[in-house]
């Protein structure tokens, strides 16, 4: 055999070696069309709703019972924020329907039939994220015990709550809005220092109750307090003093008959309601006040000059708004007050109350 027959003998023979290899390197691989599946799988959340309610799918985490003729709380899913079971028959609250409701954050439970001797003791214990809870317009006596701590806002108008303790609420230091209106409080009913624990108390409000005197302890964070249609006679000297961030006071629809000159002396009041009472007096008006209602009283003449005893152009009132209707008022405002007032819009004087045949006239 030839020389170039020999290496031609090799060379065939290493090229068959190498075809030999090279298969068996692909065949430990599966090419990019034989590894995709035969389909192509889809994983959705699926989250789970009490029978009884309504979970948008949109929204899973809200979930909707109410206007359905409950008589109990359905058992909420761990992953639920929002409950919504107002306008139902509901007449207790126990632990059971709130098991696994560790996400819950907002509760409306108004307008049911809710009675505190059916209210479970520790039934919101579980709730550590609970920040709304609105319970008015049901049959409570009494504020439900062991509420939370991360309440910022409590709703009980409309009940029957004759009193409320520091035992109750001391805690609740995270409450920014208070609405106890529409209940059967007392003055002897507001207990312990029951409200100056409130740290972050923002606004309370008292309106139609059976309050005879300004409610006590207030915590200084406060900034609207409302204690409309009470049978309030009186405010004491420096009773603003612990609240002087106060920005808004509502006391209509009492039994004022005179008030401290200086008591309203607040650095950022903006409005004062002090309507439908039997106020005759002129008070000092600080600098900040914007809104001022003094309608339905027994004022015979304003005195600008007391309502306004300097004017001081660098930092002007704020005044803009004088409501002075229904008084016993004879003659027009004085001119003065545009002076003492320079923001001042409106000065509404309407009608005016009959004189008393029995009062002199001038």
């Amino acid at each position: 055999m030839g020389f170039t027959s020999t290496w031609t003998v090799l060379l065939l023979i290493l090229l068959t070696e190498l075809k030999v290899l090279c298969q068996d390197h692909y065949e430990d691989y599966e090419t990019e069309e034989e590894a995709l599946p035969d389909t192509y799988t889809y994983t959705f959340d699926v989250y789970e709703c009490a029978k009884e309610c309504f979970c948008p799918p949109s929204y899973p985490y809200a979930m909707y019972c109410d206007h359905r003729k409950l008589k109990t709380i359905p058992d909420v899913p761990g992953h639920v924020r929002h409950l919504y079971v107002q306008f139902n028959e509901i007449e207790a609250i126990t632990t059971k329907p709130f098991t696994n409701a560790t996400s819950l954050r907002d509760i409306n439970l108004s307008h049911n039939k809710l009675q505190s001797s059916l209210v479970e003791r520790g039934a919101f214990t579980k709730l550590q994220q609970l920040i709304h809870l609105h319970l008015e317009h049901n049959n409570l006596e009494e504020v439900p015990p062991s509420l939370p701590k991360t309440l910022q806002r409590l709703h009980l108008g409309f009940n029957k709550i004759s009193k409320i303790t520091g035992d109750t609420i001391r805690e609740l230091s995270s409450i920014t809005v208070l609405d106890l209106c529409s209940n059967r409080l007392t003055d002897a009913g507001i207990r312990g220092r029951a409200l100056s624990g409130m740290k972050n108390l923002l606004q309370i409000n008292m309106c139609s109750n059976k309050l005879r005197s300004m409610p006590p302890d207030l915590p200084a964070s406060l900034l609207q307090l409302s204690v409309e249609n009470n049978s309030i006679s009186s405010i004491p000297e420096g009773y603003f003093r612990k609240t002087p961030s106060i920005l808004s006071i509502r006391v209509t629809r009492n039994k004022l008959k005179a008030v401290p000159y200086n008591v309203f002396n607040l650095s950022r009041l903006i409005d004062l309601n002090l309507g439908h009472n039997q106020l005759s007096k002129t008070f000092f008006v600080p600098q900040s006040l914007e809104h001022l209602y003094l309608n339905h009283n027994d004022y015979k003449e304003l005195n600008v000059s007391l309502m306004c005893p300097s004017v001081n152009g660098d930092h002007p009132n704020m005044l803009t708004y004088i409501r002075i209707d229904n008084n016993k008022l004879r003659g027009s405002v004085d001119y003065h007050a545009y002076t003492c007032f320079p923001r001042m819009r409106m000065i509404f004087y309407g009608e005016q109350q009959k004189a008393n045949e029995d009062e002199p006239s001038k």
